[in-house]
């Protein structure tokens, strides 16, 4: 019998063998990078060398700029602290101790250090903008790894509280990092669900608790439909689909903020996806099958199950980027005469699907071409060692993405958590949020590569090159009314970058600013001290308002921006009917289902 190796020539065989070689050499160099490749780090620190190399005026400039920095930081140490002072605006030296010797020469010098390092890294011209970004990103990673308050005998407040527990902090710090060793060492990708550490709010029971069934499963989705709580439900259903990069219970944590639940009771009848946590054997996976096999599959679903022909739907994140694709191509169709429909349409979008009464998008992206600090791990040396880790295992592990968002947060959630953690002895704060965010889920690599390429990458939905069911998108498409959601401090979807989408409708767009971050600006329930937001509304042919000028002259309101979301789908509901339990044939499994019950150990 001939195998394909007998009839490749030698010189096939050759190359072949060379691009595996190469392959596990990216391999390997990803994995002793954690990740990020080499290549796109030198060629980028080589820019900014070379750059400041061949700038003797600019070296003048930055000589004389450590000179004044290093006067400011003596003048700063000699001039006595008063009582009462308030404390550093920097959280890490906000301590008391910070302004005694020596720790106040550390911190002085530490700041003078930073200060000038930062500017050192900023070219201001002749870089790429990428490599900038990433020069300035990795410095201040570096500066910020260096901080005195990292560790135990430079940090002041590490030692008073030693003192104070006559050493117990020190020990119990060190028992937690031995403890978080041994879980690191004996973690394997192919631990059982049942042998993994249990999470601390179980799911089902703690979250993801709000009482409803499972009405419709695929090989990629479970749809969860609630039960009411009131009399009386808005006829037009709400489909939300959240982001396949994180388990869907984010949006159903406890009961008291949990946004599901906060829309059942105003009345709404509520259906929500639930992802397949994917394994190798879902490498295949396109962003085509979640677009068809998710998203237009659950709404069909959802039509079936509640008979209502009209539907509003919410999208997070991710999840966001999907609804906007699944709503251009429907208004797409709807634009044609009768809504004809092409064949590859007809395969990929079902027939009988409800209209869209609104698209709403929280922290979801259109344009990718401002992605924030995500951006630092987009280009196309970063993309290749990321492919070859993917088509080696079949999928993005959890921990690789959760990585990923350390980076864009170290400060607090790295180098804080292991001084609180490690040097003081203070074990990780336990709340739901917490306990969902350790439920990671994995990314098939077909589809995470897609999706980095295409949007990412290359930008092609704001460009109106992505290509659905056979033909581009164009987000002017979207008919069905728009609420988009931003939050003041998202790292993952900066809110300017989500504005954008003014830029890319043709519809009545109605913009909430909310305050928070990617997570917490949206999990933001009645009741939370200390939360605003800010909503002004933009209709047809109202033209361009700039982001800043928007938020200069849009209306700050106090509270949570769900009441204003309520408020803005009952305008567009009919009037309220009676509310009807689910029906006994249409129940699969009680929610939270089957699907959110997958857990890997990666």
């Amino acid at each position: 019998m001939t195998t394909s190796s007998d009839s490749e020539s030698p010189r096939s065989q050759q190359q072949r063998a060379a691009r595996e070689l190469d392959a596990s050499m990216r391999a390997q160099m990803a994995r002793a990078f954690s990740g990020l490749s080499p290549i796109a780090l030198a060629l980028a620190h080589a820019d900014w060398a070379m750059h400041l190399a061949t700038s003797p005026g600019r070296q003048a400039v930055l000589a004389q700029r450590a000179l004044e920095l290093s006067q400011q930081a003596l003048s700063n140490l000699t001039q006595p602290v008063e009582e009462g002072a308030p404390a550093d605006k920097d959280a890490r030296f906000a301590d008391a101790g910070w302004n005694q010797w020596p720790y106040n020469a550390m911190k002085e010098g530490y700041k003078a250090m930073d200060a000038w390092w930062r500017e050192v890294a900023h070219q201001g011209s002749g870089m790429s903008h990428h490599h900038q970004h990433m020069v300035d990103f990795f410095t201040g990673q570096t500066l910020d790894a260096l901080a005195p308050s990292n560790w135990a005998a430079t940090n002041p407040e590490v030692a008073r509280v030693a003192r104070e527990t006559n050493g117990q902090s020190l020990k119990d710090g060190w028992q937690f990092f031995l403890q978080d060793l041994r879980e690191q060492w004996a973690a394997n990708p192919d631990t059982p669900a049942e042998e993994l550490q249990p999470l601390e709010y179980a799911v089902g029971k703690d979250v993801a608790a709000t009482p409803g069934k499972v009405v419709f499963r695929n090989n990629l989705i479970e749809l969860i439909r609630y039960s009411p709580s009131t009399e009386t439900v808005h006829p037009e259903p709400i489909l939300i689909v959240p982001s396949c990069i994180m388990k869907y219970y984010i949006l159903d944590l406890s009961p008291h903020n949990s946004m599901v639940k906060y829309l059942v009771d105003q009345g709404h009848t509520v259906f929500i996806i639930s992802w397949r946590n994917p394994d190798a054997d879902d490498r295949d996976l396109k962003m085509q099958d979640y677009l068809s096999s998710g998203v237009l599959a659950a709404m069909a679903a959802a039509k079936a199950s509640s008979g209502a022909a009209r539907l509003h739907t919410v999208g997070y994140c991710l999840g966001g980027t999907f609804l906007a694709i699944v709503a251009a191509a429907l208004g797409r169709i709807s634009r044609r005469k009768k809504g004809q429909r092409t064949a590859k349409e007809e395969a990929l979008i079902p027939a009988d699907l409800p209209e869209l009464a609104s698209v709403i998008l929280l922290a979801a992206q259109t344009d990718f071409s401002e992605p924030g600090e995500l951006g630092v791990f987009i280009d196309e040396a970063q993309l290749e060692t990321l492919r070859e880790s993917m088509n080696q295992r079949g999928y993005l592990s959890g921990k690789q993405m959760g990585g990923s968002f350390v980076y864009l947060a170290s400060r607090g959630l790295l180098w804080g958590r292991n001084t609180r953690r490690y040097l003081m002895g203070e074990d990780d704060a336990s709340f739901d949020l917490m306990s969902w965010n350790a439920d990671t889920t994995r990314l098939p690599a077909r589809m995470h590569s897609e999706y980095l390429n295409s949007l990412f990458l290359n930008n092609a939905l704001a460009a109106g090159q992505y290509r659905f069911a056979g033909s581009t998108i164009a987000l002017m498409d979207i008919q069905a009314p728009m609420m988009v959601v931003a939050t003041t401090r998202d790292h993952v979807s900066p809110w300017k970058s989500v504005y954008k989408i003014h830029l890319q409708t043709d519809t009545h767009v109605t913009f909430v600013l909310a305050e928070g971050g990617h997570n917490a600006g949206i999990v933001s329930e009645p009741g939370r001290p200390r939360r605003s937001y800010q909503i002004a509304s933009v209709e047809d042919n109202s033209g361009w308002i700039d982001p800043d000028d928007w938020k200069a002259q849009a209306p700050v309101k106090p509270g949570s921006w769900w009441e204003a979301m309520h408020a803005w789908v009952s305008q567009r509901s009919g009037k309220p009917v009676p509310a009807k339990p689910i029906p006994a044939e249409q129940a699969l499994a009680d929610a939270p289902g089957t699907y959110v019950m997958t857990r890997y150990a990666d």
